[in-house]
């Protein structure tokens, strides 16, 4: 286990040689998304049928009900208190249409048992409507259904592999509509940072105006820029997004501490630094501020069993070292980087997952 502690800390210190040094360039692709062109997400209400007697028990009514409404629609008349669903299961189906798919495309679904049914192995889907919050159907699914696992014997007794309630159909929707979001003719778009950033959005309306002319680009906010399309793009839109989205910016340090108490991992973001401040812990003692002499004369850091002596507004991470190498586990170690926070010496936001 302290062997573990050490290599979880070890991590946090592979961050820290690289603190100060030039931020690698990224693409502009990989900080932003475009507004409007995302996926979108569909649901709908299945049965699926076939089944080697895992299906619903005959308790689950709204499976019951499902299959004689749908056999009645079909012209045949069925008592529902007669009906065996063993061999049929309620489903609910997810998908996520694509931007700018077109009505004939086909997209994967997801199909996640809703009653008590053990088992979709070798189910088939039959055709169910795929829409979206407001009602409006996009897409119609059906198909045999892949489910990764397996489930033999049930009970206690039994072997099972992966989750057999729930699997996929690759290419199991046919899309009906389209989405209606076209970039022809549109003279601006905006981008969307992914983590909002005032330094990041700065580059990025830098990169691209250094490119495509001053005042193409303007930022309002930290996590959007709005970007005017050239008069000499506009019958190339997609040709002009290709290109800005591939220009290469500096991404803006971060400021952050990210904790997870469960699991004791700890990253650090380069820009974090840490003020005087003086930390009693247990029986360990840390004092980070000019060292100086009996006489008040400047004196170099210092470190002894129990005691750590560093200059002021120094990185964490020589301060997790110098912790790591006197054994701190990474328990103590968040507490410790609690208490400076609570204190006002960490310049860093701290942010627990």
């Amino acid at each position: 286990m302290r062997h573990a502690y050490h290599a979880i800390i070890f991590l946090i210190l592979l961050i820290f040689p690289i603190a100060h040094a030039a931020m690698p360039s990224v693409a502009i692709k990989d900080l932003t998304d475009i507004q409007g062109v995302r996926s979108n997400q569909l649901i709908g209400y299945g049965l699926v049928v076939g089944l080697d007697g895992t299906g619903d028990g005959n308790g689950t009514g709204f499976t019951t009900q499902s299959l004689t409404n749908m056999l009645s629609r079909m012209g045949i008349t069925s008592d529902a208190n007669e009906v065996k669903v063993k061999n049929v299961a309620s489903v609910m189906v997810t998908a996520s249409l694509p931007p700018f798919v077109r009505p004939g495309a086909k997209i994967d679904i997801t199909v996640s048992s809703l009653g008590d049914a053990t088992s979709l192995e070798g189910g088939t889907l039959l055709l169910t409507p795929l829409s979206a919050p407001n009602g409006e159907v996009f897409a119609v699914a059906q198909g045999q259904i892949t489910i990764g696992g397996f489930n033999a014997g049930g009970g206690g007794g039994g072997a099972q592999k992966n989750h057999s309630t729930s699997g996929r159909i690759s290419n199991g929707a046919l899309v009906e509509r389209e989405l209606g979001f076209e970039l022809t003719g549109r003279e601006s778009i905006t981008l969307l940072l992914k983590q909002p950033d005032f330094t990041t959005a700065d580059n990025i309306r830098r990169a691209i105006e250094s490119v495509y002319g001053f005042g193409v680009a303007q930022t309002n906010s930290s996590g959007a820029i709005d970007v005017i399309i050239p008069a000499n793009h506009q019958r190339d839109i997609t040709g002009f997004i290709a290109g800005m989205t591939n220009l290469q910016v500096d991404r803006g340090n971060s400021g952050k501490i990210v904790i997870n108490e469960k699991t004791g991992t700890i990253v650090v973001g380069a820009d974090v630094r840490i003020g005087p401040v003086a930390i009693s812990h247990g029986n360990l003692n840390v004092q980070i501020a000019p060292p100086v002499n009996e006489d008040g004369e400047p004196v170099g850091a210092g470190r002894n069993d129990r005691l750590i002596m560093m200059d002021g507004n120094v990185g964490i991470g020589a301060v997790v070292e110098a912790l790591n190498r006197m054994g701190v586990s990474p328990r103590d170690l968040i507490a410790i980087i609690q208490a400076i926070k609570h204190a006002g010496a960490l310049s860093g936001e701290l942010e627990f997952i």
